[in-house]
């Protein structure tokens, strides 16, 4: 339900709408953030730091400043092993990578960059630090990467992901956004650097065939001869994304029929369909953003997109065109679970409190335990790190799995693996994911789900964060008894940042954007549209109720 749809959803970016790179590129150079506005401060969501040059939310100051702080974190906690540097296609990536690197050489840091191709996807980076992590005790790598994912073509981002792979917990974020903050207020007095050309020959930056170590490895979570021995037509749309390099290697050493139908990178992102509400926006799960991949879905048995820095995916099935995540998630974790017999008899799939409840029903009927949890990935990190977790996933397309053999594959979101397992799935039951959506779906019942955008202001946003059961009025919800309300998620018992409420036969959860003045209403449906729609109504009255009080 997107409050307005523009006319130009889904059709080609036109020219009127691309940014200027060079302008963009001069405001990251040239203008300086005022620390004391907080719209230019650094501040860590649910995925680093995002914003853009043009708004002084993404400029030099701001990631000479991460990066020295994220040097200082490590000092802190004896951190001395090699950093793994990743950066997408976004314009505002390259300037930053170099940056980065001026600041990591200057503080003794050994820094890991891509030989070859220079961009390297989100999860491609967590395999790394793994891997070399993989049976030390110390001098342990962790890694960075320079991405706002699918977000427009003039935004910027910064994550760090430390020791064991995945996204940085609140507290090591809070750490950094404070310490680059108080350098910022400095007029950048204790950020050390060295100029790029110097660092860029120092010993301390090391080139890493990153391409080679991931696709090789891939055979240990993905069964080819199985896709390969189907004749499975596939079908690829990297997106201009920090994955476009990597395809062509997979399918070559796999021996896959596996068309890469765009390998174009450009910083405008020019070859995108317009997302829903006219911007540009590398979303795979978008039906406007994917409509030239949409169109294309009866060339392959099964199409896939990801994301720019590749940690989101997109599934394209030819009997149903794009899924939506929650559909295809549910219809992952049914196969996964029956089809990896050398993962632990108590792994548990996780999902996050927004994702389809039919993730529920079919991890019941696995016999599985559920692992729920807030938003934000970084909670699933510790339990695929220690195999407690075969599954983690969430409603915006990110997920990560086992290896086959049940050995942790990465702590972060990977879009590529997911993707490659939509053919797996294939080949081995002979139907594609959209058929063995319906075919679960006619057992478990169907869902009808949607988000809705909601304005707030601060106060508002922060007194939804904080609001707890007791103010939650009301015994019904949309015609049925309510059976919980929480401000915890069952899983870990970690803060959810707003409230969930449930019934038997449907639910909706209130949260607060960590990035714009809106709160953000998810809903769920096991009847029909009709009964969705009064689940969306009665939530915003009950929010609003509750945030009048």
């Amino acid at each position: 339900m997107n409050p307005t749809l523009s006319p130009l959803a889904g059709k080609p970016a036109p020219a009127s709408i691309l940014i200027d790179v060079p302008q963009l590129l001069a405001a990251y150079a040239d203008l300086v953030p005022d620390p004391s506005v907080p719209a230019q401060r650094v501040a860590f969501g649910t995925s680093g730091h995002r914003g853009s040059s043009l708004s002084r939310s993404f400029n030099a100051a701001h990631v000479l400043a991460i990066s020295q702080a994220i040097c200082d974190y490590r000092a802190m906690q004896g951190i001395d092993g090699p950093l793994f540097v990743a950066i997408d296609t976004h314009a505002l990536s390259a300037p930053a990578f170099e940056h980065a690197l001026e600041v990591f050489v200057a503080n003794e840091v050994t820094a890991m960059i891509s030989a070859g191709t220079p961009y390297t996807p989100t999860p491609v980076l967590s395999h790394a630090i793994l891997t070399y992590n993989r049976g030390r005790t110390d001098h342990l790598a962790d890694g960075i990467v320079l991405s706002p994912s699918h977000n427009p073509p003039a935004d910027g981002g910064y994550k760090y992901n430390p020791t064991h792979g995945g996204p940085a917990d609140t507290d090591v974020t809070r750490w950094i956004q404070d310490r680059a903050n108080a350098l910022l207020a400095d007029g950048l007095n204790g950020v050390r650097r060295v100029p790029y050309a110097q660092a860029r020959r120092s010993s301390r930056v090391i080139e890493l065939d990153y391409v080679a170590s991931y696709v090789s490895d891939l055979a240990n979570i993905v069964d080819f001869d199985l896709i390969r021995a189907a004749g499975l037509k596939l079908g690829v749309d990297p997106l201009g994304g920090s994955g476009v390099h990597y395809w062509g290697p997979i399918a070559e050493r796999y021996r896959l029929d596996l068309t890469v139908v765009s390998e174009v990178v450009d910083p405008q992102f020019a070859f995108m369909c317009v997302d829903w509400d006219g911007k540009i926006r590398m979303d795979p799960s978008s039906k406007y953003a994917m409509a030239g991949l949409i169109a294309m879905k009866d060339r392959f048995d099964v199409a896939f997109a990801c994301d720019t820095d590749h940690d989101r995916h997109g599934i394209v099935a030819r009997s149903s065109g794009l899924m939506l995540p929650n559909h295809y998630l549910a219809t992952l974790v049914d196969y996964l679970f029956r089809h990896r017999p050398h993962w632990r008899a108590d792994a548990a799939v996780g999902k996050t409190v927004v994702s389809s409840s039919l993730i529920d029903r079919v991890a019941e009927r696995l016999g599985r335990r559920l692992y729920e949890v807030p938003v934000g990935f970084k909670w699933f990190a510790d339990g695929l790190f220690d195999g407690s977790l075969g599954f983690g996933g969430e409603e915006s397309a990110g997920a990560s799995l086992l290896r086959m053999d049940g050995a942790v594959w990465s702590t972060d979101k990977d879009g590529l693996v997911p993707s490659l397992l939509a053919a797996e799935m294939a080949a081995c039951e002979g139907r594609d994911p959209g058929e063995l959506y319906d075919r679960i779906t006619a057992d478990l019942g169907r869902p009808y789900s949607d988000r809705v955008d909601a304005p707030a202001t601060a106060d508002q946003k922060a007194r939804l964060g904080r609001l707890s059961p007791a103010q939650v009025s009301g015994t019904e919800l949309a015609g049925d008894p309510i059976t919980a309300v929480l401000d915890k998620a069952p899983g870990n018992g970690a803060a959810i940042g707003g409230i969930k409420v449930v019934t038997a036969q449907g639910w909706f959860a209130a949260r607060p954007s960590g990035t714009e003045a809106i709160y953000k209403i998810y809903a769920e449906s096991f009847r029909d549209e009709n009964h969705l729609h009064s689940l969306i109504a009665e939530a915003n009255k009950m929010v609003d109720a509750a945030l009048a009080v």
